[in-house]
């Protein structure tokens, strides 16, 4: 495969291609398996994740790349092949999470600000040796409209921060992955989303810029333009299509390698009838994909339980859900398809 960046981003968002977030820290792929009533040990993370890169018909015909988490990426599978090896056998990128988590952003109360850059130009060279060919950055935007938040300042020292990443991901021969959440989680309209959405992007371009940062070497992974889980409202998928392609095309450069949403605590069915509804309102100046993983595991994991038994079930869900969003991604998803499977 070519290792320009430009090359590697577009194979990112190949046609019915998305990527797989598999980079759940210990914490939180630990609450994952609490509810699926398993132990979360080194060997059980590797082996669930082991069942999914070997889920051969969904990683060669749907996945593009995994997102990994740094124990994954240096981790074995039961047999001793490298995990990484794995993904590359079936056609997909690897890639790595490289920020170290949101933190509160001292002095705006509400505020969080994303940190994991001190360190990160040698962590990426050790990354590229070990096979990482794009990695991912989240800065998280929370909104609470009653509290000022997100503030200026917030939106200001994240996306300074996810050009710095990028630059030196760039640097590295790494594609970077810029992650500019905007939280559904709030009681906020779907307006407000869109408004602090596009304040945020503006913002991100801006100083990817001045990081002279190669746009068309980068993949945005934005949140849909939604309503907020706490509003009480459910936003359809023809109005979170409309909303969220208005949002790109007023902030998002034509250059970029391409566009793969974040999920953001949508149900499964949700973030697939979201994705193909963005899609069927095409074309698009850029090709716009799935980084899911919430919303492509939760079926697999449930599946899986923990049990070696369950290796095929948990993979023919994993195949049915990377199904469902790839065709989404190309605006041909159906809600009985759901029910056919």
């Amino acid at each position: 495969m070519s290792e320009r960046l430009e090359d590697i981003a577009a194979a990112m968002v190949a046609d019915g291609k998305g990527l797989l977030a598999a980079d759940e820290s210990s914490g939180t792929i630990k609450k994952r398996f609490d509810v699926i009533g398993v132990e979360s040990t080194a060997d059980s993370r590797r082996d669930y994740r082991e069942m999914m890169f070997r889920a051969k018909e969904a990683m060669t015909r749907y996945i593009s790349g995994v997102i990994l988490y740094d124990e994954t990426i240096h981790q074995k599978a039961a047999d001793g092949t490298p995990l990484v090896d794995i993904i590359k056998a079936t056609g997909a990128i690897p890639g790595i999470k490289v920020d170290a988590g949101a933190k509160p952003l001292a002095g705006y109360p509400g505020d969080t600000i994303t940190e994991g850059l001190d360190g990160l130009r040698e962590r990426l060279a050790d990354y590229y040796k070990l096979g990482a060919r794009f990695a991912k950055w989240r800065a998280v935007i929370d909104i609470d409209v009653a509290k000022g938040v997100p503030s200026a300042t917030s939106i200001g020292s994240n996306t300074h921060a996810l050009a710095r990443y990028a630059a030196l991901c760039q640097e590295a021969g790494i594609v970077p992955i810029v992650e500019p959440e905007v939280l559904m989680d709030g009681a906020h309209d779907i307006g407000t989303c869109y408004e602090i959405s596009k304040a945020t992007l503006t913002k991100l371009y801006t100083e990817l810029y001045a990081a002279r940062v190669v746009l068309e070497g980068t993949i945005l992974k934005p949140n849909m333009v939604l309503a907020g889980k706490k509003s009480g409202k459910v936003s359809s998928p023809e109005e979170v299509a409309e909303k969220t392609i208005k949002l790109f095309r007023e902030t998002v450069p034509a250059a970029i390698g391409g566009i793969a949403f974040l999920s953001g605590g949508q149900s499964d069915e949700e973030a697939t009838a979201n994705l193909n509804a963005i899609n069927a309102i095409g074309p698009h100046p850029w090709k716009l994909t799935f980084s899911y993983g919430r919303a492509l595991q939760a079926a697999p994991q449930k599946a899986w339980s923990g049990k070696a038994a369950n290796v095929a079930a948990a993979q023919a869900a994993f195949a049915h859900r990377a199904h469902m969003n790839h065709l989404a991604a190309l605006g041909k998803w159906q809600p009985e398809l759901e029910q056919a499977a």
